[in-house]
């Protein structure tokens, strides 16, 4: 299988605080990832030294089987970068930013992409920058983004400032713009929701480490939130091994696991909690970040 992006061992620290260490993970070809983390975890940070823009303090990130901060520039041109949305050059309009960025772009820019992104979005044509919204300018740079053509696009918190309808909006667009084109895409946002609905892959990451890395659908088909019955006098460890974040309210125990229903009562006979009604459920996304790396 082949990896646009290859990380292997990646530690780096902000003066003393440890952000990770030898952190590992690959992003095949043809894929949409989405990093998902709490903040502090590390997402900008990663985000960062795939763009080349910081090195990490010990460890190698490969994007085309070149360096992340040494990419020629030929190899550099593959890839399209979005960092917070942001657009420059706010006093033109929709037509002539486009312009202005086609010029650095000869022979790979698809202009199509980009009108047909402003025209779902109802943005008008000589509409100027400056008079938009912040969501309205985060979808100009995306779509100035799909438009480059990029074998490798990176997206970091990709839905910024825009409403429900519209994130649902470009969420369709870009998985099938992606899927049509053979795009692969890297990407974070706050809005685990939007996640669901677009990405193949998922990275969960905690302080430090990475939970879980799998396709969304083989996290969804196995993760299980559990419930049971013990008493008040029941203790309950904080931390048991095979089972995430255990929570008891008086006399009702939650918590996330991947093992079947045989197993984790066999962990929970091991831990001496005596329960009944051992019940489990399924899960969206969003209950499964929260199952795996906590509610606070």
């Amino acid at each position: 299988m082949e990896h646009v992006i290859e990380c292997n061992n990646l530690t780096h620290y902000y003066g003393k605080r440890l952000i990770y260490k030898d952190l590992n993970f690959n992003v095949p070809k043809g894929r949409i990832l989405g990093l998902l983390g709490k903040n502090g975890t590390g997402k900008t940070t990663t985000i960062n030294i795939l763009s080349g823009y910081l090195k990490p303090y010990s460890g190698e990130c490969l994007i085309f089987n070149q360096p992340a901060n040494a990419i020629d520039p030929a190899v550099r041109k593959k890839i399209g970068l979005l960092i917070e949305g942001h657009v420059q050059y706010q006093f033109m309009n929709i037509e002539q930013i486009e312009k202005f960025y086609s010029a650095f772009f000869p022979g790979q820019w698809k202009k199509e992409a980009y009108y047909e992104l402003m025209k779902k979005l109802k943005v008008a044509p000589k509409q100027k920058i400056n008079k938009m919204s912040n969501g309205q300018r985060s979808q100009v740079a995306l779509g100035l983004i799909l438009a480059q053509n990029p074998e490798l696009l990176v997206l970091d918190d990709f839905s910024l400032g825009l409403d429900p309808g519209y994130r649902r909006l470009f969420v369709e667009y870009l998985r099938d713009y992606a899927k049509s084109e053979n795009k692969t895409v890297f990407l974070t946002s706050h809005i685990i929701q939007d996640m669901e609905q677009l990405i193949d892959d998922c990275i969960i990451m905690d302080y430090g480490k990475i939970l879980v890395q799998m396709p969304v659908n083989d996290l969804l088909n196995k993760i299980k939130k559990y419930r049971c019955y013990v008493s008040e006098r029941q203790e309950v460890p904080e931390t048991i091994d095979g089972l995430f974040h255990p929570e008891k309210n008086k006399i009702i125990l939650e918590f996330f696991s991947f093992e079947n229903q045989e197993d984790t009562e066999e962990i929970l006979w091991q831990q001496k909690i005596e329960f009944k009604g051992l019940k489990s459920e399924t899960v969206n996304l969003e209950d499964a970040f929260i199952g795996l790396t906590g509610k606070y």
